[in-house]
């Protein structure tokens, strides 16, 4: 656990800028390339754990790399090249102020909110007397603020153009691609025996070309549930088996812990930490339907400056 990146501090050459997120670190070079580490860390209730997550920071670059890769052909995305495990570089993007969130199903925050007697979700309404974990009639957008810190707010369609956080040609755009990257995503996870439940994308734009960025389809950006047995368990009540962070949020919940002012996160001990990296390589498996090969934790840090400093010499 000792080699989990949960900080980088590098320099590289013509580095404007860098932004530490929840996860990720983005280095900003040049005004051209955003160098993107995904770290160990895990966050939950917009709180940063104490403890990184062996492979994590792997796990999801590669989910999101492929996914990238996969969906190039229904719009353009921010992906030059992936020199490292842990990095993805792309294009400098200027990004929209949401996210573009997009439900399959009534689970997670959306039911909590659902059981406590709320019919619209984002300005979408939502029939009455569904279950937890049903699918809805279609898939709903339900875009989020994104909140530079502190809590994402859900945000209607309609207040975000009337606030010009994104213009209402611009939003259209989003929507389409929010809509037909989701039933990518859903074609190729029913391929591996999974639902996509729900997911969020982010876009930015260059001139006048919009963008999808940041991560797609990993287990911090999306939910999964195991597609065998599914019905079974939606018509007994039960909890629907899922690969996704849910599963941390609910142990924080079960321990006393929402991200609420006075509540303390509650101790992660190594066997807890090494089952959370285990549920991250499974979906990476079950996902990719391809082996997880663990890269080399040694000097961690060390490899991925190297490997991203060979890039930005190949091409400043």
């Amino acid at each position: 656990m000792t080699n989990a990146i949960i900080k980088t501090d590098f320099r590289f050459p013509k580095q404007n800028n860098v932004y530490k997120g929840k996860v990720r670190d983005v280095y900003t070079i040049d005004d051209r390339f955003l160098v993107m580490v995904a770290s160990d860390r895990i966050s939950a209730f917009d709180v940063v754990l104490p403890k990184g997550i062996p492979y994590k920071g792997q796990v999801l670059n590669q989910i999101a790399s492929k996914f990238l890769d996969a969906t190039a052909d229904i719009c353009p995305n921010w992906k030059i090249a992936t020199p490292d495990p842990m990095v993805t570089v792309g294009h400098y993007c200027e990004p929209f102020p949401v996210e573009m969130i997009i439900r399959g199903y009534l689970t997670g925050s959306s039911w909590r909110s659902y059981k406590k007697g709320a019919r619209e979700i984002c300005g979408v309404p939502v029939p009455d007397g569904m279950r937890e974990h049903e699918r809805f009639p279609k898939p709903i957008v339900t875009p989020t603020t994104k909140a530079q810190e502190g809590h994402d707010e859900d945000i209607s369609k309609e207040e975000i153009i009337r606030q010009g956080l994104v213009s209402a040609e611009d939003y259209e755009i989003l929507e389409k691609y929010t809509i037909a990257l989701f039933k990518r995503g859903t074609e190729m996870a029913a391929e591996k025996g999974l639902i996509l439940v729900d997911t969020k994308y982010e876009f930015g734009k260059v001139a006048d070309k919009i963008y999808l960025i940041d991560e797609i389809h990993t287990p911090d950006s999306s939910r999964y549930f195991y597609m065998d047995g599914y019905e079974e368990r939606f018509a007994s009540g039960e909890n629907q088996k899922q690969l996704s962070k849910e599963f941390v949020r609910e142990w924080l919940m079960a321990n006393g812990f929402q991200g609420q002012e006075g509540q303390e996160v509650p101790f992660m001990s190594d066997e807890y930490v090494n089952s959370v990296s285990d549920r991250y390589i499974e979906l990476y498996e079950s996902i990719t339907g391809e082996k997880f090969q663990k890269s080399d934790p040694s000097d961690a840090l060390k490899r991925v400056e190297k490997n991203i400093t060979a890039f930005l010499d190949e091409n400043l």
